[in-house]
């Protein structure tokens, strides 16, 4: 039997997939509940800790690492549902086959940075928290704390955005084309289903209002275009974007024209009306504009990456803390701080926070920082405020995104954070390389540099 190159990519990528399948445990979605013998036991009183910390991804871990390198005296817990840690920032050059990228690349080992730094941490899901009381209720027993940090991530509004659904059609389309923008097995399955496609379009959709990771949408196309060039599948990958323009909207045309004019196809001012996944078609509509009428249609798809809208994690409503209005419910925060504004002992960073900064692993790790440092303040009984002389820092958000594969190349997008005294403000600039374009194999370099440095900041 002859084996062609894609035959031995879609082996290998099985034999990763299941790897890290196996080791990502508890990955069923970011509001999966835990089952009804898992809440007979959640009465059990596992302990008391100065500091507990709810989500282990970039923001959690940063405010527990920061902690304890600042007084190794501080005790500090982590809860965090999931055994493994995994990487959602860069993983979309997993998609594009990128040298020397697999599922591996995103997939860490908690107990590293637990033993080098000194806090614990509890594998377990969250069921309840009561302010009053100053507890959190898990699966595994009652934790009471002194000071709580919120760091949950999202989660996925089907709901919200497609009310006529059932569950049962919602954890159809979930599985079958899934969103892999919360670490766990949808990541996987987006893999296998696009190395195992033969011809075909894909088909991508983007979130409307706040989500995680403005530019995610469009690096995957970028990343998807690549990957079907070199493996020669004929098909498109159409983007649709219910708004007219995005993060590095610029950058990622110019990308597109010259590296996937035939590949890629956009299609702003468009929403999602139905998806039949049986069929394997998705209808949308498009409003009018300047240069088209509004029109419906329905298209057949090979894949389906379906983003939907996004909303903070349901740990956010069970905290019972003031958001904002819109359906993302951000926390609303104590002017240009990380404390809540409805609870000083409530603090909160990385994507569910209303300060007017961009989503993103490396803001997460910034504002994990700024809330350790706060915190850190508190527990020795001084004051602490952001410097006003200053009320700046250059660069607190360096994004980047992959456009291209041989040679790699990548653009980026730099945000400046400001504070007033009531909101903390982001200003973004998209750079240009020295030859004139976006996109250069500099800062493709860059962004496999800052990957590995933010993962060793975070594990080593």
């Amino acid at each position: 039997m002859n084996i062609n190159r894609r035959d031995v990519l879609k082996v290998g990528a099985a034999s990763v997939a299941a790897i890290a399948a196996t080791a990502i445990t508890g990955c069923a979605g970011a509001d999966a509940k835990p089952d009804a013998k898992a809440e007979a036991g959640t009465k059990k009183i596992l302990g008391k800790h100065q500091v507990v910390v709810i989500g282990g991804g970039f923001g959690g871990l940063t405010v527990a690492k920061d902690l304890m390198k600042k007084d190794k005296n501080f005790d500090v817990l982590v809860i965090e549902k999931n055994d493994t840690f995994m990487s959602c920032p860069f993983s979309n050059t997993n998609l594009g086959k990128l040298e020397g990228v697999n599922l591996g690349t995103f997939v860490f080992d908690y107990a590293q940075p637990v033993d080098k730094h000194g806090y614990s941490m509890l594998h377990s899901e969250v069921v309840a928290i009561d302010r009053k009381a100053k507890t959190v209720t898990t699966a595994a027993g009652v934790v009471e704390y002194g000071i709580l940090v919120l760091s949950p991530g999202i989660a996925y509004d089907y709901e919200g955005q497609f009310p006529t659904w059932s569950k049962e059609k919602i954890g159809q389309v979930a599985r079958k084309a899934p969103s892999a923008l919360i670490p766990g097995s949808e990541h996987v399955a987006l893999e296998r289903q696009l190395t195992n496609m033969e011809d075909g379009d894909v088909v991508i959709t983007v979130p409307n209002g706040k989500f995680r990771c403005p530019p995610a949408p469009f690096e995957r196309a970028s990343m998807i275009a690549a990957y079907m060039n070199k493996e020669g599948i004929q098909g498109k990958v159409i983007v649709l974007n219910p708004k007219a323009k995005f993060a590095k909207f610029g950058a990622f045309m110019e990308s597109w024209k010259e590296l996937y004019a035939d590949r890629i196809v956009y299609v702003p001012n468009s929403k999602v009306d139905d998806v039949d996944v049986n069929a394997k078609t998705i209808s949308y509509s498009t409003a009018a504009t300047d240069m088209d009428e509004a029109s419906k249609k329905t298209i057949k798809y090979e894949v389906l990456n379906l983003m939907p809208n996004n909303r903070s994690n349901p740990v956010v409503d069970m905290a019972g803390l003031e958001t904002s209005t819109d359906s993302f419910k951000k926390v609303l925060m104590n002017g240009c701080s990380f404390q809540t504004k409805t609870d000083k002992d409530v603090y909160a960073v990385g994507d569910v926070v209303a300060h007017a900064i961009p989503p993103s692993g490396q803001t997460a790790n910034w504002s994990g920082k700024q809330c350790a440092e706060e915190i850190a303040h508190r527990l020795h009984k001084k004051e602490y405020t952001l410097p006003v002389k200053t009320a700046s820092v250059k660069a607190g958000n360096v994004c980047y995104s992959m456009v291209g594969d041989k040679p790699e190349e990548a653009i980026m997008v730099t945000h400046d954070f400001s504070w007033t005294g009531t909101v903390i403000k982001g200003a973004g600039h998209v750079p240009k390389a020295p030859n004139g374009k976006f996109r250069s194999k500099g800062t493709a370099k860059a962004t496999r540099d800052w990957y590995r440095g933010i993962m060793a900041d975070l594990f080593s």
